[in-house]
């Protein structure tokens, strides 16, 4: 098995548990209590991301300073959703708007790496919701699940 196919099958844990939930405050603290970042299901994530950025399949794109990349297209056995995962260090990236919404890992590599003010764990944004997102306090890796893979930049 290719690690991208270990990659999916740790995301397909995830999405197969989200299925067609609400991208709300709820799914969060859902995510929050099935999915602790201390946990197995996280910790193995964000080594597969640390391994995938190393062997060069991962954050494959940058511009403006921020290491990006679509990882997975949007599939049906990941309930729809997309992956992309971003690497930030200390930086803005551009505005956009969720059309159908946006839930994120956020995975310090820095221990006091802040994504959206937020620390290590789960976000979950709800349909429609707009936001620069940043990092701050020193450089995070964000894991992405995009309904549809549905993403509007409102800022060139």
């Amino acid at each position: 098995m290719s690690s991208i196919e270990a990659f999916r099958q740790l995301i397909q844990t995830v999405t197969s548990e989200i299925g067609g939930r609400p991208l709300n405050a709820s799914l969060q603290y859902s995510l929050e209590q099935t999915f602790p970042y201390e946990g197995e299901v996280c910790q193995s994530i964000v080594r597969a991301c640390k391994q995938g950025i190393e062997d060069g399949w991962m954050c494959k794109h940058e511009h403006g300073g921020i290491r990006y990349g679509r990882i997975i297209k949007p599939a049906e056995d990941l309930s729809g959703y997309s992956v992309d995962v971003v690497e930030m260090n200390d930086i803005a990236g551009p505005e956009h708007c969720h059309p159908e919404g946006e839930i994120d890992l956020i995975m310090p590599l820095d221990a006091e790496a802040r994504f959206d003010g937020r620390p290590a764990g789960w976000l979950v944004y709800g349909p429609q919701t707009v936001h620069s997102p940043s990092v701050s306090a020193g450089r995070a890796l964000v894991l992405y699940l995009l309904p549809q893979g549905k993403i509007t930049f409102t800022q060139s």
